[in-house]
């Protein structure tokens, strides 16, 4: 298939780029290459994907109306797995018109290039940080998402719902997958896990929020990717047994989906430190301090729905992962 990767010079972009490729899709990848994060990064990744055939990188801001058109247009995608956006829930704190240029503007853009060119199947990144404070765990699709305690997340939750108005009006499939804190190779310079490690290699201290009492279900990139393709594969329909009176989150009579990919183990915080701490061989000193704004001190992704539409959920142990991502590090930065 020709398949749109939006995001594909991110962590999770180049992951997926790589799997369709090498399963033998034709793989179109856009990306701004904004300096939210080293660009340098994002540009060893791309290396990654432009030296295999069937790949082609296009320079775009999805915020860009009528470049996105146009590259719609001139394309004619099959296929479209949209996971571009402006990341980070701290970060929405400051600079909250970045998440609305991207997630919000850019996201409609892609709508729009899906439903005027019959693109079969959207696919897009969704996050886990729609839960907001609800507290009931694990994470359901079927619990009302609709407290929200950060900019980013209510932009998250807001792509659920044009995405599901989209599917309602012009019968285009869309699925939505609320990711749950992936790590692994490769990852992101803002994330917890690359911070802690370059912290503990340099020999500083870490920043430990909540004093260390956090939980999160953290995912390794592999089952996400995994996971996505998977999804995409599979294109959303309409439930027949959807009943409108009871109006269910996670499904519709319409052709929208909406699934946790979630690794459903949640980890403390502090044994997650005591992964990083036995891949590198060294201890990390903790400042222990308040809880932040916008943070929620626990995730726990329910993935029975996942596992039900695709016979896949995921299960890679924090150890593993951890190790994987500081062999990667210390390779890439020669540490």
């Amino acid at each position: 298939m020709k398949i749109l990767v939006t995001g594909a010079a991110g962590f999770i972009g180049m992951s997926t780029a790589l799997r369709l490729l090498a399963r033998g899709d034709e793989v179109v990848g856009l990306d701004n290459l904004n300096d939210y994060y080293e660009v340098s990064l994002k540009e060893s990744r791309l290396q990654q994907l432009a030296v295999l055939p069937g790949f082609r990188f296009v320079k775009l801001d999805i915020a860009d109306r009528p470049g996105v058109e146009q590259l719609f247009a001139n394309e004619q995608f099959e296929r479209v797995i949209h996971l571009a956006a402006q990341a980070g829930v701290r970060y929405s704190l400051q600079n909250p018109h970045a998440y609305v240029d991207s997630n919000l503007v850019g996201f409609v853009n892609i709508l729009e290039g899906c439903r005027h060119n019959q693109v079969q199947h959207l696919v897009y990144a969704s996050s886990s940080s729609v839960y907001g404070g609800n507290t009931r765990m694990p994470f359901s699709e079927h619990d009302s998402v609709d407290h929200p305690v950060s900019l980013y997340a209510a932009t998250k939750k807001a792509n659920e719902l044009m995405a599901h108005t989209y599917s309602h009006l012009y019968g285009l499939p869309t699925t939505g997958l609320r990711f749950f804190t992936v790590y692994g190779p490769w990852g992101r310079p803002d994330m917890a896990l690359f911070l802690f490690a370059r912290a503990i290699l340099e020999g500083r201290s870490i920043d430990v929020f909540n004093h260390g009492r956090m939980r999160r279900d953290f995912t390794y990139v592999d089952d996400i990717v995994e996971g996505v393709i998977r999804v995409m594969d599979r294109s959303a329909t309409a439930n027949a047994d959807y009943l409108a009176d009871e109006a269910d989150p996670a499904t519709s009579n319409v052709p929208y989906r909406v699934f946790n990919i979630g690794n459903h183990q949640p980890v403390a915080l502090l044994d997650f430190i005591a992964a990083i701490e036995e891949a590198i061989g060294r201890k990390a000193e903790k400042r222990l301090l308040p809880m932040q704004d916008g943070d929620v001190p626990a995730t726990y992704a329910d993935t029975t729905l996942l596992e039900d539409w695709v016979g896949f959920a995921p299960a890679t142990p924090v150890a593993e992962g951890v190790r994987r991502f500081v062999a990667w590090y210390r390779d890439y930065y020669n540490v």
